[in-house]
């Protein structure tokens, strides 16, 4: 487990000293040659940063807040119990917020490939300047393989991702003793009074600038958090204190030695470090850990679609599941090719990691601030004492806020472009969140009581036909719409009827055992009500199938049900309250788009019949 944490927790953050001490050191020199002072002004900064934010905020405090070991920002929003908050409320707030952060990953996850990749190719400058010309094209076209490799699935990729990014630590480190050898003095930088004397000493934008720039040593840290639950909280602290950590700290103060030795090294200090007949070797190398960081995000962000899908925040999408047994164990095709859309348009158009680096950061320290405050409440929800919470997590939370504000001086040099693409995700989010509760409201108006289809079914059915029908229903109460229709047209019922509805709780995983809730309404009509966790994938035929194996629906053909599913149509209507007239017609047109119930929920494709209902919202 700690093998494999080391190749999906840890790409996007181990391939961060590709940039990271560059970009901080080209922000402490501002356009003159860097200084002695300077460059350990910097390295101290950056191990503080390690050792503050990644080591002591994510390892030891953040990992504790998991849902029954999941974790990321929607498994916070479960355990803050957000989801079903009344509108005005403090919680639906937090949902908000939330929903905000959950975006802000989407920005991460376009951005990060094309820094991680395009600075790897950079290294071909180092020896062949006349190769320049050719980095934005390689970078393309690798990146274009990634994408598309997505939908065979990381089987093969995953299990070589934590050997390569073990022996990837292993460079990291050897070329950082190498660089300190020829400067030791630079080991003088563990002390925190290097960084807080150098920073106090430059102008305020100045300080701004390098604060920003060497923030991008700790992006990817969220990655601890957010896939807790494919490893295990041991296994990754494991991976990050005993290899992680002590290979990033050798190699960063590696290349401060360096350019303590020789400044005009500056332009790329990470490549310069190696020995000159191993340059080609190492970029080949460094192509290999960006794309193994870049096929982490992407899995992430696959991660992330699916359970904001199983929790109502985003449309339903079509998700294959492939056959990996590490992770990208799903594939979002639509979300693949969004992400790739994003991803090249950054290569393209910013075209350096320098100009990259101006738009990442900004969506990160925001997305850890916000972070640090969900976690403060969960503490006080489990009963933490609030005294000891606002000193612990306030004080991160401050060092969160000065990072992001160091970050916000990006804004117009590139930092717009992660922030738009997470803005435009909050929104669709909380179109589609709010659109959901009106399109519910207007069903409720329309479903019968349970009362009346028992009056139906005992007094106004002509005839009872042979076998079995399934109504999917959205409530775990009243009729289903499609069955109302069903019986207004045809004056009938079937011998048997089954009411099933799918609910995602706010846990991961639901056990078999609880899967099912059977309650019968009367002889012949029986209401299933199937639990799944938000990490789990809700298929209603293995639902039905464990139920009847479990002896709680006997004498069901699975083979011989209809399913009915119900097909609405939204009509946005100024004279009905709810969202603005545009705002409805967004949603309309998602949900328009989603991917069908019964494809969604694995309904067997030839037993399917739709009915079709307009909703005026």
């Amino acid at each position: 487990m700690t093998m494999g944490a080391l190749g999906v927790v840890y790409g996007d953050i181990g391939t961060s000293p590709l940039y990271a001490l560059k970009e901080a050191a080209k922000a402490a020199a501002h356009g003159a040659t860097v200084t002695p002072e300077a460059v350990l002004g910097v390295a101290s900064l950056i191990f503080w940063a390690l050792l503050l934010i990644i080591s002591l905020k994510y390892a030891l405090l953040i990992l504790r807040a998991d849902n029954r070991g999941e974790g990321g920002i929607v498994a916070l929003l479960a355990l803050l119990h957000a989801r079903h908050a009344q509108p005005g409320t403090w919680r639906a707030h937090l949902l908000v917020v939330g929903l905000v952060g959950a975006a802000l990953l989407y920005g991460d996850g376009a951005i990060t490939p094309a820094i991680s990749v395009l600075s790897a190719i950079e290294g071909l400058k180092v020896d062949a300047p006349s190769l320049a010309p050719a980095v934005v094209p390689v970078t393309v076209a690798i990146l274009i393989g990634l994408f598309m490799m997505q939908k065979q699935g990381t089987g093969f990729i995953g299990r070589i991702f934590g050997p390569v990014m073990l022996a990837w630590f292993v460079v990291l480190a050897a070329l950082g003793i190498h660089g300190i050898v020829k400067a030791p003095a630079v080991l003088a930088a563990l002390s925190p009074l290097y960084a807080f004397d150098f920073l106090i000493h430059q102008d305020f934008h100045v300080s701004f600038a390098i604060l920003g720039a060497a923030f991008l040593a700790v992006t990817g840290g969220e990655a601890m958090y957010a896939d807790m639950g494919h490893f295990g909280r041991f296994p990754i602290r494991l991976a990050w204190f005993a290899i992680c950590l002590p290979a990033l700290v050798l190699n960063y103060f590696g290349q401060a030695a360096l350019l303590i030795t020789d400044p005009t090294m500056i332009e790329n200090p990470f490549f310069q470090l190696c020995p000159d007949a191993l340059h080609y070797p190492l970029v080949a190398f460094s192509a290999v850990a960006t794309v193994i960081a870049s096929q982490a995000i992407i899995s992430g962000v696959f991660s992330l679609t699916q359970q904001s899908i199983q929790l109502g925040f985003l449309p339903r999408m079509q998700i294959r599941h492939t056959q990996s047994d590490a992770i990208g164990q799903i594939y979002v095709p639509l979300v693949n090719w969004l992400l790739a859309a994003a991803t090249l348009g950054a290569v393209l158009s910013f075209g350096t990691s320098d100009a990259l680096a101006g738009a990442y950061g900004i969506a990160v320290s925001l997305l850890m601030a916000i972070t640090t405050l969900l976690a403060a409440l969960l503490a006080i929800q489990w009963g933490f004492s609030p005294w000891l919470v606002v000193a612990v997590n306030g004080f991160f939370f401050v060092i969160d806020l000065i990072f992001f504000s160091a970050n916000s001086i990006k804004l117009f040099e590139g930092g717009w472009f992660p922030l738009l693409l997470a803005a435009i995700v909050a929104f669709l989010m909380l179109t589609w969140r709010a659109g959901v509760k009106l399109v519910e409201t207007a069903r409720a108006k329309l479903r019968q009581p349970e009362e009346d289809l028992i009056e139906t079914a005992v007094n106004k059915c002509s005839a009872r036909l042979p076998g079995t029908a399934a109504f999917l229903a959205a409530a775990p109460k009243g009729v289903p719409l499609a069955l109302t229709q069903f019986v207004k047209h045809n004056r009938v019922l079937h011998e048997r009827v089954l009411l099933v509805t799918v609910l995602i709780e706010e846990l991961p995983h639901i056990p078999e055992e609880e899967r099912a809730e059977v309650i019968e309404i009367i002889p012949g009509i029986t209401r299933v009500i199937l639990h799944y966790g938000f990490m789990q994938n809700p298929t209603i035929y293995e639902g039905l199938t464990l139920t009847c194996r479990q002896g709680k629906l006997p004498g069901i053909d699975l083979s011989d049900i209809t399913y009915y599913v119900g097909r609405e149509t939204i009509i946005p209507r100024e004279d009905v309250p709810g969202m603005w007239v545009w705002r409805e017609t967004v949603f309309a047109f998602l949900q328009r788009n989603a991917e069908r119930s019964a494809a969604f929920f694995g309904v067997p494709t030839k037993q399917v019949v739709e009915f079709g209902t307009e909703l005026e919202i």
